[in-house]
């Protein structure tokens, strides 16, 4: 069976702005998925160090904060959404399967260790920031937030200044 081939960007972006309006309109909230971790993390700390999690500040307000555990979040749920909804994605676009995406420049080794090096910076810039790409950035700028506009902005900037040092990898 041949792979479909990629929905158009711009038809993908603007059906994500739909999504984006639809879900601040009915949850009062937009799009996220650095919550949805932090909650994972929170319930297995909660789970195998109860004692740290009741005398660690961190833990001891967000438990507070979230009476009903931190795996009812709405955050949590979303992304196991997101999950499923692009499994089947793959499934009925004939795109299923584990692959290795890296440049021909590029070994296994330094594309595993640059992704999870880039994941881990790019979740503690998430904390710092207050939200991921998703939360601060798009959500942010959908309802026009300052903070989203300079979160965007410095996402891009970020991405196009350290381009030029990682481009000999991924081009032939």
């Amino acid at each position: 069976m041949k792979e479909k081939p990629y929905m158009n960007p711009y038809l993908a972006g603007f059906l994500l702005g739909l999504i984006l309006l639809a879900t601040i309109y009915i949850s009062g909230r937009g799009l996220g998925a650095s919550g949805a971790l932090k909650s994972v993390v929170v319930e297995t700390v909660n789970d195998i160090a109860p004692a740290h999690a009741e005398k660690a500040l961190f833990f001891k307000e967000y438990n507070e904060a979230h009476t009903n555990g931190p795996m009812h979040d709405w955050l949590v749920f979303e992304m196991v959404g997101v999950v499923i909804g692009a499994f089947f994605s793959g499934v009925m676009s004939n795109r299923v399967g584990l692959k290795l995406e890296k440049g021909p420049k590029a070994t296994k080794t330094i594309r595993i260790v640059g992704a999870i090096v880039g994941g881990a910076l790019f979740g503690y810039g998430s904390q710092l920031g207050r939200g991921c790409t998703s939360g601060s950035a798009l959500s942010g700028m959908a309802v026009l937030s300052f903070g989203g506009i300079v979160t965007m902005m410095a996402i891009f900037g970020m991405a196009y200044g350290v381009a030029y040092f990682f481009r000999k990898l991924w081009l032939k």
